[in-house]
């Protein structure tokens, strides 16, 4: 159904008067939109690659006489070109700005629950940008009610360059260094929490959630509490981590300093120069330079480093001996996590290396650290390096073994170490399964690539940005997991059905759903083992 939207002006208090957009449907009011509100300063110029830095309390976004404007989107952090294309027109260093949905009706008591939605795109590309008409489904012709609070944040070198020049300087400046996108969605999540009750949220009830990369950040998000931020300051009630895993432990600082290297030789940047030198010439490049170099260097993914800071020391030691799980059940943090058939037909085309176990080996070594990835190619192909019998060619392994890695077997092995902490099935860990497609996703998603990644976006939105949306047969089937989420986001009890370890909740090729005793547990303990254990 279509949207009508007009100009609506809103007095946020302290933070000035803005405008936005109202949403009607039928005439009834439905959604106000936001767009584009900045939730830090700008990390541009001596500040490019640096901590972000929160906006001034007696920031105001407008006034009386000039209020702000915000009835677009965010700004989009500078990328490289990938499956989903932006426009290079909204490209800007100066992205730190979120969007917000809010349900139009009168707010409860308390206030609406609150959802902190980190986008994908593998911490390299992607947007917060879905459109002010994209979630009125979800809000108003579903069940589901909450505030939508989708950031922006540094990607890709912008948000992930590590090096001991920087790490040098950040410390002679007192700043935390590397992993800069985390502590931009950081940011994202305290001026969530000390702004939200403005525009009617409840600051006590905040999911953190994502899609791929954006569950991963979820993940990362809730470990940074647990470990580093004391009890009285802490945000996340529950996360979301759609389709995507814990991952391995990162790169350290040294790991990272090769890319680092390769990165502004690249550039033209002389490894010989003094280290306030390289990053002087760094921050004066233009920033669509600094993105142009990237598709083609050998190390391409810019991902997380060992700080120390935000990432837990040990993180995945913690995971795996319980100790994390025993904090989430300790906090009552409950997780949504599951997965689509498959996964593998879209990971198969980010970035695909030549057909050789070279070329896998290399790939795999520009995102992971090379320790997992000896481990890992040891275990499929042995010590003669032969692909092995169950795929096609080097390629698609590298799809199934990357949609494992991704999601599949680290997914498992993080749930199975949960329960270990204590964490219950079906309670405090909602595992689901999809298997089959929606018609709507068919112009983004052929049929030939199954249930695959991303294609299960409009089941959690309600058909957002996909054209002609949800069909009233799939409305009906889908009605309990609309039901489920909307609970999950609230923080009512959610009644999933699984009751047993190995069980999800899955949503059946022939539209129903049932409980399905997982076939891929025992792999994915497997691969968790190899590469998280000791």
């Amino acid at each position: 159904m279509a949207y009508q939207q007009q100009s609506y002006t809103f007095d946020a208090g302290r933070l000035g008067l803005i405008e936005g957009l109202s949403l009607s449907l039928r005439n009834e009011p439905a959604v106000r939109y936001f767009g584009g509100l900045p939730y830090a300063l700008p990390p541009t110029g001596e500040y490019r690659f640096r901590a972000p830095r929160k906006l001034p309390k007696e920031f105001k976004y407008g006034t009386v006489s000039n209020p702000g404007r915000f009835t677009g989107g965010t700004a989009i952090c500078p990328q490289p070109p990938a499956r989903t294309p932006q426009n290079k027109a909204l490209f800007d260093e100066d992205c730190l700005q979120l969007n917000m949905w809010i349900p139009a009706e009168p707010a409860p008591k308390k206030g609406w629950p609150v959802c902190v939605y980190f986008h994908g795109g593998f911490l390299q590309v992607g947007s917060a940008n879905w459109g002010p008409a994209s979630l009125g489904p979800l809000l108003k012709e579903s069940a589901f009610r909450a505030i939508m609070v989708f950031p922006a944040y540094r990607l890709n070198a912008f948000g992930f360059l590590a090096g001991e020049e920087l790490a040098s300087e950040a410390k002679k400046n007192g700043e935390t260094h590397s992993n800069m996108g985390l502590w931009d969605q950081r940011t994202a999540l305290e001026w969530t929490y000390t702004n939200i009750s403005v525009f009617g949220g409840d600051p006590s009830n905040i999911t953190a959630a994502g899609y791929s990369a954006g569950g991963f950040s979820a993940f990362q998000q809730l470990a940074h509490e647990l470990y580093c931020v004391p009890e009285e300051a802490r945000i996340i009630k529950r996360i979301a981590m759609l389709s995507n895993g814990p991952g391995v432990a990162p790169k350290t600082l040294a790991e990272q300093q090769k890319q680092f290297n390769e990165y502004i030789t690249r550039l033209g940047i002389s490894l010989e120069l003094p280290s306030a030198e390289k990053l002087n010439a760094l921050r004066s490049l233009p920033y669509l330079k600094l993105v142009e170099v990237q598709r083609d260097m050998e190390i391409h993914e810019f991902r997380l480093v060992d700080d120390g800071a935000f990432l837990p020391k040990n993180l995945m030691s913690k995971v795996d001996d319980g100790d994390f799980g025993k904090k989430m059940k300790q906090a009552g943090i409950t997780l949504l996590s599951g997965e689509c058939k498959d996964e593998h037909t879209i990971y198969r085309t980010w970035r695909t290396p030549e057909n050789s176990y070279d070329a896998v080996f290399s790939r795999f070594c520009a995102e992971f650290p090379e320790s997992a990835v000896q481990k890992l190619m040891g275990h499929y192909c042995g010590a003669d390096k032969e692909l092995p019998s169950d795929y096609d060619d080097w390629k698609d392994f590298f799809g199934q073994t990357y949609a494992n890695l991704q999601v599949h077997a680290l997914q498992r092995g993080l749930h199975n170490a949960l329960f270990r902490g204590g964490l219950v099935p079906g309670v405090d860990v909602l595992r689901y399964r999809f298997d089959k497609r929606l018609r709507c996703i068919d112009g983004t998603y052929p049929p030939e690539l199954g249930v695959t990644h991303s294609s299960d976006v409009p089941i959690w939105f309600w058909g957002a940005n996909f054209s002609g949306g949800l069909t009233d047969q799939e409305k009906s089937w889908l009605g309990g997991w609309n039901l489920g989420f909307a609970a999950f986001v609230k923080g009512d009890g959610v009644i999933w059905g699984p009751k047993q370890h190995k069980e999800m909740r899955r949503w059946r090729s022939d539209g129903e759903t049932d409980v399905w005793t997982d076939d891929k547990w025992q792999m994915g303990l497997e691969i968790w083992d190899l590469l998280n254990k000791p």
